[in-house]
């Protein structure tokens, strides 16, 4: 499996934490991993504009693709016959079966355009032509559905978006391993946002070959909050008062002036102290390594069923699993560091446990290969090289 499209953007929490379906409590999941009531997520993401209101038909149009909202108690195969398109075609263009049942609200990408009624869809205020009422295929044939997947990304989208043209949303064909926290904060908006756009479930859940819109920015994102240094770099240097205002004069000494006493001095060599390691969180060989953007973390190869371990004391604030179903564990440690495991089987912990270093929190699950994707962030969720910190 392509580790790139399932981690491409870091943290699977979201980003990075989404909830196991009939086993979690999702209203009392800690989407942010703040466990507390200072939650500045919604602050370090772009504001974005209210998301799109669909016409009377549920549809929602822009000039290079149409959305349709089902209807509840819907198939495939009947929102397909209410548009008058393909069963078929509906059903493979959003990775599904024509049987499949549908949710009230959920939305589905058109392989074909269809009518729209005269209603436009309005994003954040601003109205986009609907084509009074019926559409000029013709006139748009340039705009059609591109069905061999999205088109070409520009700099800086994520290589599953679709080209950004103007008044439109790009879109995202979700990769398998993505959540819709990992999405969002690929285009640094926040993950309600992208829930409010494309009408999510309670439970945030997506699925591979999905086909999401991204909710369009109305403004730059703030200057993030300080963090930590990483291990290994320097700190900043602060500015010398003498930058702002000259020092005051002094009363000096020549150099032959004996002082009156001199300290002892220090002995630095027993004071020096050796920073916290982390202990591996499973035994093999890290067979990909730490990358900001496409690998906030490092892959562990180990065979199926060994144990795998919590890096360092703290205490378990999410248990989740991502969208091919291998376990995801979180760990706050002191220090405002969270510790990220993913692809655990038989999860031995349950959310609020307190863990020691060592402790076997599951097992390593089936893989080809079998590999344990491990993460250190801090609360802001940051990604650091788990390298740093490992012994």
């Amino acid at each position: 499996m392509a580790l790139s499209t399932r981690f491409k953007t870091g943290f699977v929490l979201g980003v990075s934490a989404l909830a196991l379906t009939g086993c979690i409590d999702t209203g009392a999941l800690d989407w942010d991993l703040r466990n507390n009531a200072s939650d500045t997520t919604d602050a370090a993401r772009q504001a974005t504009a209210a998301a799109p209101t669909p016409d009377a038909n549920g549809i929602i149009s822009y000039p290079d693709y149409q959305l349709a909202t089902a209807r509840r108690g819907e198939t495939v195969a009947s929102m397909a016959g209410r548009l008058g398109l393909s069963p078929e075609a509906l059903a493979r263009e959003n990775a599904l079966r024509p049987t499949d049942p549908l949710r009230d609200g959920e939305m589905l990408l058109l392989p074909d355009r269809v009518a729209a009624t005269p209603q436009p869809a309005v994003i954040g205020g601003s109205a986009l032509p609907a084509g009074g009422g019926s559409i000029d295929i013709t006139s748009i044939a340039t705009t059609a559905l591109d069905k061999a997947g999205p088109s070409t990304p520009a700099a800086g989208t994520s290589p599953a978006a679709s080209k950004p043209i103007p008044n439109q949303p790009v879109t995202h064909r979700v990769a398998r391993g993505e959540t819709a926290f990992t999405i969002a904060r690929t285009y640094n908006v926040s993950a309600k946002a992208l829930a409010d756009w494309n009408q999510l479930g309670p439970d945030m859940a997506v699925r591979e070959g999905q086909t999401l819109i991204i909710p369009i920015a109305t403004g730059p994102a703030p200057n993030p909050e300080p963090v930590p240094t990483p291990p290994g770099a320097g700190s900043p240097t602060p500015e010398p008062p003498s930058a702002k205002k000259p020092l005051p004069d002094e009363k000096t000494e020549a150099a032959a002036t004996k002082p009156k006493a001199t300290p002892p001095s220090p002995d630095l060599g027993a004071e020096k102290s050796t920073p916290s390691k982390m202990a591996m969180p499973v035994s093999g060989k890290i067979i990909r390594g730490y990358d900001a953007k496409k690998n906030q973390g490092i892959d562990i190869a180990a065979a199926p069923g060994s144990p795998v371990v919590a890096a360092d004391a703290g205490a378990v604030t999410v248990i989740s699993a991502d969208t091919t179903g291998k376990g995801i564990v979180i760990i706050r440690h002191p220090g405002d560091l969270l510790t990220v495991y993913v692809g655990v089987n038989a999860v031995a912990v349950k959310k609020g446990d307190k863990v020691k270093r060592g402790q076997a929190i599951g097992k390593v699950a089936p893989g080809d290969p079998a590999f344990v994707h491990f993460e250190v962030r801090n609360t802001s969720k940051q990604s650091f090289d788990p390298v740093g910190y490992l012994q």
